[in-house]
């Protein structure tokens, strides 16, 4: 029962990666058409795209470190 409970756990921390992901390609899909639209502030917009990502792609990170906390910390005393 516990290891099951386990392995959810580490999967709905796993799925901020993909959640990351989805919300990462929005990003870039906006910024795409914010530079079509005013080509004047590509540098701008582009820094504060990049920024943007980099923050989301932290967040990923901290969640695959929660995943493999659960899994081989709480894992580790079944």
């Amino acid at each position: 029962m516990e290891l099951g409970l386990i392995a959810i756990a580490a999967a709905i921390a796993t799925l901020e990666g993909i959640l990351t992901t989805i919300g990462e390609g929005r990003v870039a899909e906006r910024a795409v058409e914010a530079i079509a639209k005013n080509p004047e502030a590509e540098s701008k917009i582009r820094t504060t795209m990049i920024l943007g990502c980099g923050l989301a792609e932290t967040c990923a990170i901290y969640g695959m470190l929660v995943a493999f906390l659960i899994i081989f910390v709480l894992g580790g005393r079944i």
